[in-house]
């Protein structure tokens, strides 16, 4: 599901030129769970961005779900998110204009799925919030937000899901909840499921922990049997 090689991202800066990845070298497989752990500036989210095609690497190769990211523009890395890829970011990043369920089918509707808003009625039902189809997000709490930007990631049943500190500005009961469904619907839809935490609980949690430092993954540990 992602193979890397070498991968690095220099980025600028006033004080010149910053390597923030120096040479990745990483393959994950359909249906595994992995952590990413490591200190804050470590590399972790610009991990997760080159992955999402969201931060171009200035070198090495990635590929996701078999495609090849070299030359591929914009418009085409934006369609790989759309249908093969969901994003679970730490601040939900929902159009406060929108209700959950329009929220939610934004992806399908970008798409051009005429059952975009059935698809996203049955998401919401399947992370609790059948019930908030016509709230907007301000009407929302934390954890429901939360689950609506879960719901929004898994409509179009991507084959990747990628996690930036899911939990992050939840307390601590509403954290494990999502962190419950998201890990149930992974499960359900064997999609592989790749996180940045600082949970040690949590990252016990999959199957994989890859500890990052100075831009490199300095640890590969996998779960025993």
């Amino acid at each position: 599901m992602i193979d890397l090689a070498g991968v690095e991202l220099t980025l600028p800066s006033l004080a010149g030129p910053v390597a923030i990845l120096r040479g990745i070298d990483l393959a994950v497989g359909a249906g595994e769970s992995v952590a990413l752990v490591g200190p804050s500036g470590s590399g972790k989210t610009s991990l997760l961005m080159v992955l999402a095609g969201l931060e171009r690497a200035s070198g090495g190769q990635v590929k996701v779900a078999g495609l090849d990211y070299a030359g591929r523009s914009e418009d085409a890395l934006a369609t790989l998110r759309r249908d093969a890829i969901g994003i679970v970011f730490q601040d939900f990043h929902l159009v406060p204009t929108m209700t959950a369920q329009e929220n939610v089918a934004v992806p399908l509707e970008l798409a051009g799925r005429r059952d975009a808003f059935a698809r996203a009625a049955e998401a919401l039902e399947s992370v609790g919030l059948g019930h908030r189809l016509t709230h907007y997000p301000g009407q929302l709490s934390g954890g429901e937000q939360q689950r609506t930007a879960l719901a929004r990631a898994i409509v179009a049943r991507p084959k990747l899901l990628l996690a930036d500190e899911p939990t992050g500005n939840l307390d601590g009961a509403t954290g494990e909840q999502v962190i419950e469904l998201l890990f149930r619907l992974a499960r359900e839809g064997g999609q592989t499921l790749l996180l940045i935490t600082h949970d040690p609980a949590l990252a016990a949690r999959c199957s994989r922990r890859l500890h990052m430092a100075d831009g490199r993954i300095v640890q590969d540990e996998r779960a025993a049997a």
